[in-house]
């Protein structure tokens, strides 16, 4: 017998999510009592990140495994329409039923999720699968054996520093500036939900632009316009703030739903080139892996925003009766953003296309390897000529 890990992880992780939102629909001290509707949501938090490691790993191998290149862009796509749906479907709710119905709606539907991913058949991903005998300490050892030798190449590792330090280093004001809009603007729930769907919708159009026009394009200026444009999109929290748009003659509510989400939007969106990049560069047999690997340090890098967030409150003096200083804090977090501009180098110019490296034959990278006689790997070396002779043929 043999079963696919992604079958697995969802088997983990989606009772978690069902657990934690069904008790939270269903006790009423769970959603109201402060430290176990902290425990819940932690333990709902725990299950999405897995199930989002195990995704991004499946997307990759399947990508590779058929020769789709940037399948990430349609999950993205994919993503960000079920955002569009399920936040018209949670504001519905909130308007038209209590909190702990939603509740139960959300946990039903992720027990559906898990009900259609038991269902499907392995064989129809034609992934490798664990094998029920293997011991899984070796497995887990070669796995990381593998991982190891593939991050230690610099067009793996040095992309995926950039992108995880780009983030980290980010303080993350998105919670005041939402207590901010709510408590001192007064806007409704429906105003600052409209935003999140006009958000997913952004994103959406972004991801197919990109898969269009943009993935072509070297990754080096490509990385560089996104990154400025995040920095710069932070600011329009500062004119909110400081109620220049009133000056405009823009109200706060249209002026939310238009420009609130930008600069979230804009933070995922960069992570797209990088996904699509690493999961062509990587070894066979280590793409899930390696991608698995990108969205748990990108995972990381969020909380240590949050947590840094959470520092640059305390220390300006942010608090739900003073916000006197958030536009300082918006400030300094939009410096912060630009900051990754100055180390750019770590990201490559080459294309993310595998295809366009086929048909110049052999990569500028082993071009130069063997001009300055650097010595590289082998099983690396051979498993790229392989690859680009087989697009080649193509």
């Amino acid at each position: 017998m043999f079963f696919t890990s992604e079958v697995v992880v969802e088997f983990l992780t989606s009772p978690l999510e069902v657990l934690a939102w069904g008790s939270m629909g269903i006790f009423q001290g769970a959603r109201e009592v402060l430290p176990s509707l902290i425990a819940f949501v932690l333990l709902s938090n725990l299950g999405a990140s897995i199930t989002e490691v195990a995704k991004d790993a499946l997307v990759a191998e399947y990508g590779l495994r058929y020769r789709i290149n940037g399948l990430q862009s349609y999950a993205l796509m994919a993503s960000a329409a079920g955002g569009v749906l399920g936040n018209l479907l949670g504001g519905y709710l909130l308007l038209t039923a209590p909190p702990k119905f939603s509740f139960l709606v959300f946990s039903g539907l992720l027990a559906l999720q898990l009900v259609v991913s038991l269902s499907s058949k392995e064989e129809s991903f034609d992934l490798p699968r664990i094998v029920e005998t293997s011991s899984v300490l070796d497995s887990v050892k070669k796995s990381l054996s593998n991982l190891t030798q593939a991050i230690q190449a610099d067009e793996i590792s040095q992309p995926l520093i950039w992108a995880a330090v780009s983030i980290a280093m980010v303080p993350l004001l998105s919670g005041s500036v939402f207590c901010y809009q709510t408590q001192v603007l007064n806007l409704e729930p429906s105003v600052i939900g409209s935003s999140k769907v006009i958000g997913q919708m952004m994103l959406l159009g972004l991801t197919v632009v990109y898969d269009r026009y943009l993935k072509t394009l070297p990754m080096r200026p490509l990385m560089y316009i996104i990154q400025l444009s995040y920095g710069l999109s932070i600011l329009l929290d500062f004119i909110l703030v400081k109620q220049i748009n009133l000056r405009l003659g823009i109200s706060n509510e249209v002026y939310v739903l238009c420009f609130s989400s930008l600069a979230e939007i804009l933070a995922q969106f960069k992570i797209l080139p990088f996904a699509v990049r690493l999961a062509s560069m990587c070894p066979r047999g280590c793409e899930g892996s390696v991608t698995s690997f990108l969205a748990s340090a990108l995972c990381l890098s969020q909380i240590v925003s949050a947590f840094l967030g959470v520092g640059l409150a305390n220390l300006i003096g942010i608090t739900s009766s003073n916000y006197s200083n958030l536009s300082s804090g918006i400030l300094v977090q939009s410096l912060a953003a630009l900051i990754p501009l100055c180390f750019l180098h770590f990201v490559p110019m080459s294309e993310p296309v595998i295809e366009k490296e086929g048909k110049r034959g052999v990569s500028k990278r082993n071009r130069r390897n063997r001009r300055v006689g650097r010595v590289v790997d082998k099983g690396n070396v051979a498993y790229r000529r392989e690859r680009e002779s087989e697009e080649a043929q193509r």
